[in-house]
């Protein structure tokens, strides 16, 4: 049945409609959003869209790049030595950044020159696993594009560059290491199996290679000796170091507090690595000209078209480490947020609800250690607060969905999930789910959260709980099919969060007490009293009172489903034993399982 529906899925991606198309010159919109929290010091926050250039752009261009070379000095040490002989390369896959990067300290200290390498992979911009959904949408491929880019001119600023190439890692690698005699090809671990396994054939291709070694930089003789080029894998991808954690990863608690409570209480965040004040020199091919650095592809040359983030958006996310550093320098030290994020994080609507670090962290942009670092910091100078803590606090989460990846393997992927839950007969209805996906279901909550997700790439984390419980518990679709779905189009996607917080909506996660109902009508009164959010994405219900936004009745469509229970709560014992493959549904004619207080994706 897999293999059958996914074509019919995959062929039915409708173009964006117009309203969310934005206009090719749109220089500047303020998007005005009222807040509840007296603590932030106004009644209106204003947000700033960018698409196209303007003076105002240059300028904020300009703050972000002083900001970083700020950051860059505080972090350098001219006390870090260079000990190594010959070339080593840096392969980035998702650490695209330069501050608190072990890989690239590493490398450098191991080497007398580093070559800096990013291959865009072809099998990242093909299709989905079971579903055949485009596997990295045009929104998140144009910020890769822009954080990559960023990443060669931080770069070029330390006196290195950034070679580029389209290919798969285990050919590129081995190419470059026999071309410059490189002896180490330095990276960073990945968890889940399809990164596994792009390590295991770069490794394997590697040791083909003899390569000759020893020779100078500047000619003069030396010894000089043959040998295969390693591949050494460094861990960085969480804020507790996985060889600091108070368990192995066999051992891992299946409930997330009892290991927080464990790295809480047993581990120490290690620092942020320092830079050395230069980077240089490049190889000596690269100098002599025998070599180039190659060039960025486009977006077409991915074989995707180019689209622009919508205005009506929370705020533009714009790739790299020079926008990541930016962020956090404005959220916490200039509009002070970050003491009162715990009261405003479940928002909607606006930049400043929440940090929005995640797409950020996704790509490794900026690094959860470094974060960490700055709310100790705030802590000593500001306030030390719940909030402040609460940062931290879903940063471990982050840390314990990479862990739950090593401890499970494959299974968070499959249906069944960790836990190999039998007795669910998920359907998978194409018609209902793209009423889901392309925000057409009659029920304005989910299709103001869904429409958000199409336009811009983003989704709050309310939001995303609301919407996986309803597709999972209200629909009683194949989880799979929204994580994929969201696989495809977040901005900050992540295998080990996404699956990890799927299977967990969907009641199959490692964690049994995680199977929990998220109601609509309360929801929405929690969270979007007024129907601002829904009236800001479906501009129909905005001439609506306030009271009929969320159930506007025949003045919007209608709904294509009933819901199951009408308060919030756990289903029923019995609900997950439903066969939802012979559910009779609503034709309609339209073209549970998270801790909302706990947990990011």
């Amino acid at each position: 049945m897999v293999s059958i529906l996914a074509p019919s899925i995959s062929s039915s991606i409708q173009p964006l409609p117009a309203s969310f198309r934005p206009a090719k010159c749109f220089l500047a919109k303020s998007i005005r959003r009222r807040t509840n929290s007296k603590s932030l010091g106004r009644t209106d926050q204003i947000f700033w869209v960018r698409c196209g250039s303007s003076s105002s752009d240059s300028n904020m261009d300009n703050k972000a790049q002083s900001i970083t070379e700020d950051v860059f000095r505080k972090y350098s040490s001219s006390k870090l030595v260079r000990k190594g002989k010959g070339v080593a390369i840096v392969w980035f896959r998702n650490d695209l950044r330069l501050l608190d990067n072990e890989v690239l300290v590493r490398a450098w200290t191991a080497s007398e020159s580093v070559l800096p390498v990013y291959c865009f992979d072809p099998r990242q911009f093909g299709t989905t696993h079971y579903f055949g959904f485009p596997k990295t949408g045009e929104l998140r491929a144009q910020f890769i594009l822009e954080g990559v880019s960023d990443l060669r001119r931080n770069l070029q600023k330390k006196g290195l560059d950034l070679f580029i190439e389209f290919g798969k890692p285990e050919k590129v690698l081995p190419k470059l290491a026999a071309a410059t005699a490189a002896h180490t090809v330095f990276a960073q671990k990945e968890t889940c199996s399809e990164e596994v396994l792009v390590e295991k054939l770069v490794r394997k291709n590697l040791g083909k290679l003899d390569v000759t070694v020893g020779g100078s930089l500047d000619g003069a003789s030396r010894s000089s000796k043959t040998l295969c080029p390693k591949l050494e894998l460094v861990w960085g991808a969480t804020m507790y170091h996985l060889d600091d954690l108070p368990f192995t990863t066999s051992q891992l608690p299946d409930v997330y507090t009892q290991f927080r409570k464990g790295v809480e209480t047993r581990c120490q965040v290690r620092s942020t690595f320092k830079l050395p004040p230069s980077l240089a020199p490049k190889p000596k091919k690269f100098v002599d000209g025998e070599m180039d650095w190659g060039t960025m592809p486009t977006l077409e040359q991915l074989g995707l078209q180019a689209r622009q983030q919508s205005p009506l958006g929370v705020m533009k996310f714009v790739g790299g480490e020079t926008a990541a550093l930016h962020r956090l320098q404005d959220y916490f030290w200039e509009k002070d947020c970050l003491r009162v994020y715990k009261e405003t994080r479940n928002g909607m609507l606006g930049p400043n609800y929440s940090t929005k670090f995640s797409p950020w962290l996704a790509f490794g942009f900026i690094s959860a250690r470094y974060i960490h670092e700055e709310v100790k910091r705030y802590e000593r100078e500001r306030v030390s607060n719940d909030s402040t803590y609460w940062v931290l606090f879903e940063l471990i989460w982050r840390d314990y969905f990479r862990f739950v990846s090593m401890k499970y393997g494959n299974a968070i992927f499959h249906l069944e999930g960790p836990r190999r839950v039998k007795g669910v007969r998920w359907s998978q209805n194409k018609e209902l789910f793209d009423c889901w996906r392309n925000g057409t279901t009659g029920y304005p909550l989910i299709d103001a959260n869904m429409k958000e997700l199409i336009a811009t790439g983003f989704m709050s984390n309310r939001g995303r709980q609301i919407v996986c419980s309803f597709l999972v518990r209200d629909m009683g679709i194949d989880w799979r099919m929204g994580a994929e779905w969201f696989e495809s189009l977040l901005l900050d996607y992540d295998p080990c969060s996404n699956y990890g917080n799927w299977t967990y909506g969907a009641g199959v996660g490692n964690d049994p007490r995680e199977d929990r109902y998220f109601s609509i009508p309360k929801q929405a009164q929690n969270y979007d009293p007024d129907g601002d959010y829904v009236a800001h994405w479906i501009p129909q219900l905005a001439n609506l009172s306030k009271s009929q936004r969320h159930f506007p009745g025949q003045a919007y469509l209608k709904p294509v489903v009933s819901l199951k229970f009408a308060n919030s709560g756990r289903p029923r014992p019995e609900s997950n034993k439903l066969d939802f493959s012979k559910m009779e549904f609503k034709s309609g004619g339209n073209s549970g399982g998270f801790r909302g207080r706990s947990r990011r994706f």
